[in-house]
């Protein structure tokens, strides 16, 4: 199969149809090209068996029970000591190895949470995914990086403060629940900076790629394929990308630095010649 045909089919699917579990496994499978996604979305549906919690207990006792299922009696925490680690960023290493970062945990929160009738959702702050259960007209927010622990918007602050390295006030906008396309698109952009960390460039071009399928008028992800491409040392793709990304934002704040790397790509050309 086309690796990109899983995002081509997201992108023109319905917010309200997509499946968050196949969609994070799709992510996944730029670490683990022959990953089994059937086999790893039955994993996530015996967990929710396993948990017992049930919204016909009650939405705050079910919540209470699938918080405790997951981040006490099956252990999934944070992964603070190798955050960068790209295995936290991959759905079926998190069922794996109990650990993962703020997206991953969050997502398996919302998807064992749909799996027993607990509306979970995603809420991105700066810097810190954490979610949103809606419990008796009230909304309650969790972190499940650290053990699904209630935030109050002042504690909420503190972490993506921490998160961000400076302080943070949190606006009205930062609660609003992300959409599933929002969640794969941040769980593909951490991805790509973790192969950027690592200098991983070819699997850093592979989430740019899936990036553009998503949102192909972006010019970031448009430059970072020129960045890649360039890093690789396919210099006359790389030349092309910058160029498209130049010809159509030449206002760009960082358009200056990329037109001096561009002429020095080209001129690494011409020597060639």
């Amino acid at each position: 199969m086309d690796p990109l045909e899983p995002f081509r089919e997201l992108a023109r699917t319905p917010d309200g149809r997509v499946d968050l579990t196949r969609a994070a496994l799709a992510v996944a499978r730029i670490e683990h090209p022959e990953l089994d996604v059937d086999e790893e979305a039955a994993r996530l549906d015996a967990l929710a068996t396993r948990s017992g919690a049930a919204a016909s207990r009650g939405p705050q006792a079910a919540l209470d029970q699938l918080v405790a299922f997951l981040f006490f009696q099956e252990g999934f925490r944070g992964n603070d000591k190798e955050y960068y680690d790209p295995r936290n960023s991959c759905l079926n290493d998190v069922l794996d190895r109990r650990l993962g970062i703020p997206i991953t945990l969050s997502v398996l929160t919302i998807e064992i949470g749909r799996r027993v009738g607990v509306e979970v959702e995603g809420v991105g702050l700066p810097g810190h995914f954490i979610v949103g259960a809606r419990v008796a007209g009230r909304r309650v927010f969790l972190d499940p990086f650290n053990g699904g622990a209630v935030l109050t918007p002042e504690r909420a602050e503190e972490v993506a403060a921490r998160a961000v390295g400076r302080p943070v006030k949190l606006e009205e906008a930062h609660w609003a629940p992300c959409s599933k396309h929002q969640i794969v698109v941040r769980m593909l952009r951490n991805l790509k900076g973790i192969y950027a960390k690592r200098e991983d460039w070819e699997r850093a071009l592979g989430v740019v790629d899936r990036l553009l399928v998503l949102d192909a008028e972006s010019g970031v992800h448009r430059r970072d394929r020129g960045t890649v491409l360039v890093r690789i040392g396919r210099l006359h793709e790389g030349a092309t990308e910058w160029e498209r990304y130049l010809t159509r934002f030449p206002g760009a704040p960082d358009a200056a630095g990329f037109r001096d790397e561009l002429r020095k790509v080209r001129q690494q050309l011409g020597s060639r010649n």
